[in-house]
């Protein structure tokens, strides 16, 4: 390949992700903007073409998270999990470190179950609501919930964006990502919430003083039919339980998705209009570019170069390698949003199988350790992080892109420092 046809495509792409960093322009814009720039430039040059461009596009995903998305917009109008979270809340009893301690656990695994951004969505404006009451700060809780939820998104196939992506691209199962990330997000939890007690039990007071108003707050309020509460349950439950035997019983993940989708729209009957249109098009729209864009990039060559040289680190060091991933994902996941990172380096590591014929388990794994957790240490490492940032802004102190990194950067070195131990350990078994 040309290496003008490089310099041009980087260039596109480069540009592509500052203005993408600087956050001027809606995401979906920019994307949109450089994907349709890197495929005209290419089919100018000769280098990429429109069927290419349109087969780039993992459809898996984008059906993935539509139908997620459907199911959980659905779920979340009967009051299930704003119901969940205020019950939790009173459990506290007016403990602040204990009510920090629930509600983060609670987000951790719903983002488990559902995607991590859509669980932020529900989680704080429950939050805000609930510290309003109790005239806490805020900023903790938030913090302390959206990096949780990542890593609780982090134990399954749907719980954070790139492992869809990564699941999609290897055909990994989701019973797979349990066995394999789910011990090691258990032990990153534990840490982070070690982490959480020394950075803000200080900070917060042991109990609150509006005691009583967290008594009188009463759950039940979220919910106007519990017929709808209970068929959404049973629905949640059921898909759960499709996603881990579904190898099993030959349905894909994108099948799964879309059978609780249906289910939740049969049974509950909500407004469908108003479902639809509650869908995050610009997030499937922005996966969509992503895509078109790194497809130009690896019709260049230069993805397929740049495999070839990290095979010869590979093969020279083949425990090193996958380490090496982790901190690279991690830290490039600080910079630029943990999705377009992960689309843009799975060619990568595909192309270590192909042109060096590497066994691809560890890297697999090692790219989704560090895509996820690497997310936590800016607001922008993560769509969640994004979620949670924005809607803080809603309150009379909201989270600044410093305090954020202050908490953030320490905990994604402990993250990744763990992360990177048990990923080690697990090679050396020859379990991951």
């Amino acid at each position: 390949m040309s290496y003008m046809n490089w310099v041009i495509a980087l260039t596109i792409f480069f540009i592509t992700y500052v203005i993408l960093f600087s956050e001027r322009v809606d995401r979906t814009i920019v994307t949109l903007a450089g994907a349709l720039s890197i495929l005209l430039t290419g089919i100018a040059l000769g280098f990429y073409t429109q069927p290419e461009a349109f087969s780039a596009i993992d459809f898996d995903t984008i059906a993935l998270v539509l139908g997620m998305m459907i199911m959980v917009g659905t779920v979340q109008k009967t009051g299930l999990i704003e119901y969940l979270s205020i019950i939790m809340a009173k459990k506290s009893r007016g403990r602040v470190w204990l009510l920090l301690l629930g509600l983060g656990a609670f987000t951790a695994v719903a983002s488990a179950v559902m995607d991590n951004v859509t669980t932020m969505v529900i989680v704080v404006p429950t939050t805000l609501s609930i510290t309003d009451l109790l005239g806490l700060s805020p900023i903790p809780f938030l913090i302390s919930e959206s990096m949780l939820s990542i890593v609780g998104g982090l134990s399954t196939l749907i719980g954070d964006p790139p492992n869809i992506i990564i699941g999609s691209a290897a055909n990994l199962s989701f019973t797979e990502f349990v066995t394999h990330l789910g011990p090691i997000a258990v032990v990153v939890w534990l840490a982070s919430v070690v982490y959480f007690w020394f950075r803000f039990n200080k900070t917060m007071p042991s109990t609150v003083k509006q005691r009583q108003a967290l008594k009188e707050i009463d759950p039940a309020r979220t919910v106007e039919d519990w017929n709808d509460v209970k068929k959404a349950s049973g629905v949640m439950i059921l898909v759960i339980g499709l996603y881990l035997i579904h190898g099993m019983i030959g349905l894909q993940p994108q099948t799964v998705a879309f059978v609780g989708a249906t289910l939740a729209l049969l049974l509950i009957r909500p407004d469908v209009k108003e479902t639809l249109a509650n869908v995050e098009w610009s997030v499937l729209l922005f996966y969509s570019s992503l895509f078109v864009l790194v497809g130009g990039l690896e019709q260049t060559g230069i993805i397929h170069q740049i495999a070839r040289e990290f095979g010869v680190i590979a093969e020279n060091f083949p425990l090193l390698a996958p380490l090496i991933l982790v901190w690279l994902a991690g830290i490039l996941s600080g910079i630029i949003d943990n999705v377009p990172l992960t689309i843009a380096l799975i060619p990568v590591i595909q192309g270590l199988g192909s042109i060096h014929g590497i066994h691809l388990s560890s890297y697999w794994w090692a790219l989704a350790l560090g895509a996820c957790l690497g997310g936590i240490s800016s607001p922008i490492g993560s769509s969640a992080n994004v979620i949670t940032v924005s809607l803080s802004e809603r309150t009379d102190n909201p989270i600044s892109f410093t305090k954020w990194l202050k908490v953030g950067v320490p905990l994604t070195v402990l993250n990744l420092t763990l992360a990177s131990i048990l990923l080690f350990f697990g090679m050396q078994l020859g379990y991951m």
